[in-house]
């Protein structure tokens, strides 16, 4: 039944939003708090339509509590507002049914506009450093590992190449968006330049990492293409969420750009392998 669907939903999200309200503070605090009231008001009231009691998704607590440790705050908000939509069409659906309900659909909209005004993470203020760290580490570095390996058919050489690449990059990519901030007044600069410089090299030692563990060329990269498209299906999906986007499409649209540099450069190295006649044991 829809209705002990919703209810369920409900008292859910009354126990997120509270759990939550309790581990921040200042303004998001109350913000949340007053919303996980409504969400349990709106509880007692379908109590009252559909006469049974209905027990929170204990398993959807913990996922969206584990969301918040690691995410953070907006991409759990928002999570769980996406995860509402259907509700809401719900509502619509069954509102001519149950006067009840519009009350419910109306305060369900005043949520989604004071939880889109309410938040403001640090992590999502210099998002943008983030994503030109991740973005350019996992397009850049795969296409050069993809290259370097059929170019040397030697792990260790690839791993050196690709760490010492990886670094030398990285640092360029902190340096410019320090310089870039700096010259445009936004933000910190400092800030900006480690989240660029943090996001960029982490993406790096996981990449190369194959390269140290594993002897055989061709395993190594198949291990380190398949590090990158997962990074690239959790950073996306983070992304995606926070713009409030298509995660499908961004997963897609990262996943052809880098997996296709990586192709590209796969297929220049073999023909500098070719031309160049490099031979390295």
């Amino acid at each position: 039944m829809d209705l002990l669907k919703f209810q369920r939903n409900e008292i859910t999200e009354y126990e997120v939003y509270r759990r939550i309200s309790s581990l921040i503070g200042g303004d998001n605090r109350d913000t949340l708090r007053e919303i996980a009231e409504d969400e349990l008001k709106h509880y007692e009231t379908l109590k009252k339509i559909t006469k049974r009691e209905v027990r929170p998704s204990k398993l959807r607590i913990l996922i969206y509590l584990a969301f918040f440790k690691i995410f953070g705050i907006t991409f759990t908000v928002k999570l769980m507002e996406r995860a509402e939509e259907s509700a809401k069409r719900g509502y619509e659906r069954l509102a001519e049914s149950y006067e009840e309900l519009k009350g419910i659909l109306g305060e369900e909209f005043e949520h989604e506009k004071r939880l889109a005004g309410m938040i403001k993470e640090e992590r999502v203020e210099y998002l943008g450093s983030m994503v030109l760290g991740i973005n350019d580490a996992l397009i850049e570095l795969t296409g050069s590992l993809a290259g370097f390996s059929m170019a040397l058919l030697s792990t260790k050489y690839v791993a050196a190449a690709g760490l010492v690449t990886g670094v030398a990059a990285s640092l360029s990519m902190s340096a410019s968006e320090y310089l870039s901030r700096k010259s445009e007044l936004r933000g910190s600069p400092r800030k900006g330049a480690l989240y660029t410089g943090i996001a960029y090299m982490v993406s790096v030692l996981l990449l190369v990492m194959p390269f140290f563990l594993l002897d055989d060329i061709l395993r190594a990269l198949a291990s380190t293409i398949a590090l990158a498209s997962l990074i690239i299906c959790v950073f996306s999906s983070y992304l995606a969420v926070i713009r409030e986007v298509s995660v499908a499409r961004s997963i897609f649209e990262m996943l052809l750009t880098s997996l296709g540099v990586a192709g590209v450069s796969y297929l220049i190295g073999a023909g500098a392998k070719l031309i160049l006649g490099l031979e390295v044991g």
